[in-house]
């Protein structure tokens, strides 16, 4: 009796619901060994030229501060 009760949802589960988790996982598996698309790869070189911009903006105002509060550095190690 407790054996029958359990077989409708095996039974639903191996019909319905692996197949479409099989075809699901194995579709990002696959999307993921593509790379990127065009897309993100156009995102990811711009998001690299804001990086590298950021980086000498830093680099100027890090100059600046040196020149005009030499202890600025020592300062701001205390916090």
């Amino acid at each position: 009796m407790d054996t029958e009760i359990l077989i409708v949802p095996i039974i639903i589960f191996l019909v319905i619901v692996a197949p479409i988790w099989l075809v699901l996982h194995y579709r990002s598996k696959r999307q993921v060994g593509q790379g990127l698309t065009e897309d993100e790869f156009v995102l990811l070189n711009d998001l690299k030229q804001q990086a590298d911009k950021m980086s000498q903006r830093i680099e100027t105002l890090e100059t600046i501060l040196d020149s005009q509060v030499p202890q600025w550095r020592k300062s701001d190690e205390g916090h």
